[in-house]
C-alpha cells in the first residue's frame, strides 16, 4: 500500500497544480474531470497527513519513555502509547479503504433506467416503488433525480422509466443495484390470498460525456413524431418526440416528455451516450475472466439480484447472502446497508485479484 500512496500523494500535487493553472479554467470538460479528481484524493491526503502525525507522536512517546526522568512526562507518554495504536490502526484501515483502485467512472451522473417484468400490473406498481425507492436513497445522498422518460402502465404502475441521478458519486453508489429486482406479495386483486410473484429490470449506467463515446452524424437515424400521453399545450399538437437510431448497434432511444424538439433530441442522445459506453464496459468486462468469476460489480442485469418478500418483511440480495428484515425501511430509501455491504464485497473482491 505504501507504493499506492505514493502514487496517490504524488497525482494529488499534481491535480492541485494544473488546478492553479489559469489554462485550466478556460477548459471546463479538463476543469470538470480535475474537480472529480481532486475530490477523490482529498481524503488521501487528509488521512496520510494525520497518520504521519500520530506515527510520530507515537514515535515521540517511544522515546520519552526510554530517556525522561521527569514522573509527569512518563506519564502523558505512557497514556500517549496507550491511546494512539489504536488512532493509528482506524486511519491505516481508512486510508487502506481509499487506496484500494477505483472506476473513474464511479464519481459520474448515473442513468438510472426501471422496466417492468414479468407480472402484469403488479410488476408496473413494484417498478414504481423502486423508482421510489431510489429517488428517497438519492435524496438523503444530496443527489438530484431528473425524469428523462416516463411510460406508465396500468392501476398507477409504470411500465418504463428512465431518470438521471445528479452529484458527486452517483455511479459508484447505485452502480451495484444493475439486474432483476423480485417481488413476492399477495396483489390486492388476488382473492385467495396467494402469493405472487413478479420482477422489474434495473440498469444503471454512468452517464457518458462526449469525449468518452464518439459518435459520428451519419452513424444515426433521426425520426420525430407527435408526443402522446398527458402533456401540456404544444407537446402533444406539434412533432416534438424524437427517437433517434444508433444504426451500427441498433440501440433506439425515444424521448417525448420534452417541451420542444430540440430538448428532446439533448435528452436522447444523453441517454444513448450512456448505453453505448455501457455496452462498451461490458464487452471489455466479457474479456476478464476474473471479473465474469466475480460476485458482484459485473452489472450483469440478466441474474436475479434481489428478492423483496412483503410476508415475512425480508429482502434478500442473492449476491453477498445478506438478509434484512426492515422491508419497509429499504422501500422509503434506506437502502444504505445494502449498498454498503456490496461495494465491501466488491473493495474484498478486487484485493483478492
Amino acid at each position: 500500500m505504501e507504493a499506492l500512496l505514493r502514487q496517490a500523494l504524488d497525482r494529488a500535487e499534481e491535480v492541485a497544480r494544473q488546478l492553479a493553472d489559469p489554462a485550466t479554467a478556460r477548459d471546463p470538460a479538463k476543469l470538470k474531470l480535475l474537480g472529480r479528481e481532486h475530490a477523490r484524493l482529498s481524503p488521501i491526503v487528509r488521512i496520510a497527513g494525520r497518520l504521519a502525525r500520530l506515527r510520530d507522536e507515537h514515535s515521540q512517546a517511544s522515546e520519552l519513555i526510554a530517556t525522561a526522568e521527569d514522573p509527569d512526562l512518563l506519564e502523558l507518554a505512557e497514556i500517549d502509547l496507550k491511546r494512539l495504536p489504536e488512532e493509528i490502526n482506524q486511519l491505516e484501515q481508512e486510508l487502506d479503504a481509499l487506496l484500494v483502485p477505483r472506476d473513474p467512472l464511479e464519481d459520474r451522473d448515473a442513468i438510472l433506467e426501471i422496466r417492468a417484468g414479468t407480472g402484469g400490473d403488479e410488476a408496473g406498481l413494484f417498478a414504481g416503488e423502486l423508482l421510489r425507492m431510489y429517488t428517497r436513497f438519492a435524496e438523503r445522498h444530496g443527489l438530484t433525480v431528473e425524469i428523462l422518460t416516463l411510460s406508465e402502465g396500468n392501476v398507477g404502475g409504470i411500465r418504463e422509466v428512465i431518470a438521471c441521478v445528479r452529484g458527486d458519486g452517483a455511479y459508484g453508489l447505485l452502480r451495484r443495484e444493475s439486474g432483476v429486482h423480485r417481488v413476492q406479495r399477495v396483489p390486492e386483486t388476488e382473492t385467495q390470498g396467494r402469493i405472487h410473484t413478479s420482477a422489474a429490470t434495473v440498469a444503471v449506467l454512468p452517464e457518458a460525456e462526449e469525449v468518452d463515446v464518439k459518435i459520428e452524424p451519419n452513424e444515426l437515424r433521426i425520426d420525430v413524431f407527435r408526443s402522446s400521453g398527458p402533456g401540456g399545450q404544444s407537446v402533444n399538437t406539434t412533432d416534438s418526440a424524437v427517437r433517434i437510431t444508433h444504426l451500427p448497434t441498433g440501440i433506439v432511444v425515444s424521448q417525448q416528455d420534452q417541451k420542444s424538439q430540440l430538448q428532446n433530441k439533448i435528452k436522447a442522445m444523453e441517454v444513448l451516450r450512456a448505453r453505448l459506453l455501457d455496452r462498451r464496459l461490458a464487452e471489455q468486462e466479457s474479456a476478464r475472466a476474473a471479473e465474469r468469476r466475480s460476485m458482484v460489480g459485473t452489472g450483469d442485469r440478466s441474474a436475479k439480484v434481489r428478492t423483496y418478500n412483503f410476508p415475512q418483511s425480508r429482502i434478500t440480495d442473492h449476491r453477498i447472502n445478506l438478509s434484512l428484515f426492515n422491508l419497509s425501511e429499504v422501500l422509503d430509501g434506506g437502502i444504505g446497508e445494502l449498498v454498503e455491504a456490496l461495494r465491501t464485497a466488491s473493495r474484498e473482491e478486487q484485493t483478492r485479484a
